[in-house]
């Protein structure tokens, strides 16, 4: 799953930079074409058609004049980033489940005895919460103590589970604005290297350098900032559902000391 969406996002990324312009694209000479009508003025039309193909011009213009290597780089930590970030999401929602429901059919299969059951909801539901509840199911038989052990350790298990490509994430987040200051810098050097070549401070001479810089440090804060967005909504999800753990994993000990009371082992 990992490495279809870092193709697809690598494959989107490769066509919106080659994509030309939708007002560049003309018809072919002799083709008919139909003139729709419409209530708004030729002027309205065309400005509105002028803004959506300005707007993506300008982004690829700038974009190819930030430096192509410091851009490029850029580009790729996006890409790569948004990728591990659409991972997560997935991963996480799809670990979601009713634990109400689920809960309360294990419990209702351990009041009627019936162990067997009760793993079998548990290995049937996916999601930490059913993996847990399905080890602590195993160790029954042993008594509150052991399932509590088994519970415990598994826990972190899955815990780690959650988390796994998070840190891949922050280094792009932190990989981003380097890039761009990195860039920043050395549109300076360029900045300086072109006014001792010149002789003279002119704004022409040192436009070409600073622009450079600029481009880069804003693509590389844009990126950090995006990326900063889905990290955190990726953190409140993991700790959305270490919660559910945590509180699942109390009424399972609930339950195995009312079945041990009950039925005894």
């Amino acid at each position: 799953m990992r490495r279809f969406l870092v193709f697809w996002a690598v494959l989107c990324a490769a066509l919106f930079l080659a994509l030309p312009p939708v007002a560049a694209q003309g018809f072919p000479e002799g083709f008919p074409v139909e003139e729709e009508a419409t209530d708004l003025p030729l002027s309205d039309v065309g400005d509105a058609g002028a803004e959506v193909s300005g707007f993506h011009q300008v982004l690829k213009k700038k974009f190819i004049e930030g430096s192509a290597f410091f851009m490029s780089w850029i580009a790729a930590a996006f890409v790569i980033g948004l990728a591990f970030c659409i991972e997560r999401i997935i991963y996480l929602s799809l670990a979601e489940v009713d634990t109400k429901r689920f809960t309360a059919s294990v419990e209702r299969a351990l009041e009627e005895g019936d162990v067997d059951r009760a793993k079998d909801i548990a290995r049937g539901t996916r999601g930490p919460v059913a993996s847990i509840y399905y080890q602590g199911l195993m160790h029954l038989d042993q008594g509150v103590d052991v399932v509590e052990k088994s519970v415990v350790a598994y826990g972190g298990v899955q815990a780690g589970y959650l988390e796994r490509g998070c840190s891949w994430i922050t280094l792009f987040i932190a990989m981003a604005p380097s890039l761009g200051f990195l860039g920043t810098v050395i549109g300076m050097v360029q900045a300086f290297d072109n006014i001792q070549q010149v002789g003279d401070i002119s704004p022409a001479v040192v436009a070409g350098g600073m622009k450079v810089a600029l481009i880069t440090t804003i693509f590389g804060l844009i990126v950090a900032l995006i990326l900063q967005l889905f990290y955190n909504y990726v953190l409140s999800k993991i700790e959305a559902l270490t919660q559910e753990m945590e509180d699942s994993s109390v009424t399972l000990l609930d339950m195995v000391i009312k079945y041990d009371l009950r039925y005894g082992r």
